[in-house]
């Protein structure tokens, strides 16, 4: 009798040790890009990313008053309806690492707003956890049905631009243009996402002179939602194609 046990038991234990390792294989196996964009939604399952959907003025927008204020607002009319819209930047009074929504409130015909857009991507926390400060000045402004978020930097994150625009019911990041200063060169690009097209222009310092090259890149065309539009992530991968153009 103690044999079918024994057997039994030792089956249990092989198909438990492969149940364990095909489950630490599919997890190893999980694509990059999905993990990304499981991290980029976690902040919707916290009350404090629930932000209501109309409302009669800006205030309304701004949940636990308390621990959120209003950081930076522009006014302007972004979808060519002739109101003029408003896009907020919420900030966490105390936490300097916390992410820092980005809302666009469409303005309605009886002057009240609607929440049509929501980025936890475009405009990065303002520290990190060493308490250094990303940008040295930020600037967020609507001119001509263009939204512009302009960040400054002095030390290596340098100027950081990214613009967006209403295309239908959709805010798509249309260009984003940077500025980095480096030992012996200046780097400048603009990256127009929707064509495809980058300019760069690299200045050497070392020479007295500091004669510049220029170069065209032609690259996939993209249409990135203002919601999903890492401008940071996006430009990374702008540096792999130049570096690699300018290694050869």
């Amino acid at each position: 009798m103690k044999k079918p046990v024994l057997i039994i038991s030792a089956l249990i234990i092989i198909f438990s040790c492969n149940k364990k390792e095909k489950t630490s294989q599919e997890k190893a196996t999980v694509p990059k890009t999905e993990t990304l964009e499981n991290k980029s939604d976690e902040p919707d399952e916290d009350s404090a990313y629930v932000f209501p959907k109309t409302g009669k003025k800006v205030e309304d927008f701004i949940t636990k008053p308390d621990i959120f204020e209003i950081q930076y607002q522009a006014d302007g009319d972004l979808n060519g309806d002739k109101l003029d819209d408003i896009v907020i930047v919420r900030k966490d009074k105390k936490n300097k690492t916390a992410l820092r929504p980005v809302l666009v409130l469409l303005q309605n015909q009886d002057k009240t707003y609607r929440l049509d857009k929501i980025s936890h991507l475009a405009m990065p926390a303002e520290y990190n956890d060493s308490d250094f400060k990303f940008y040295d000045t930020e600037d967020v402004s609507i001119d001509k049905g263009i939204l512009s978020i302009q960040l400054y930097g002095i030390g290596p994150s340098g100027n950081l631009f990214s613009h967006y625009k209403y295309f239908g019911k959709d805010l798509l990041l249309t260009n984003i243009e940077t500025f980095n200063m480096g030992a012996g060169s200046h780097q400048s690009l603009d990256y127009d996402v929707m064509k495809g097209e980058l300019f760069q222009e690299l200045i050497n310092t070392i020479e007295e002179e500091m004669p510049s090259t220029k170069k065209t890149f032609h690259l996939k065309p993209q249409k990135i939602k203002f919601e999903n539009a890492s401008p940071d992530a996006v430009i990374e991968d702008t540096y792999k194609v130049t570096d690699a153009e300018n290694q050869n």
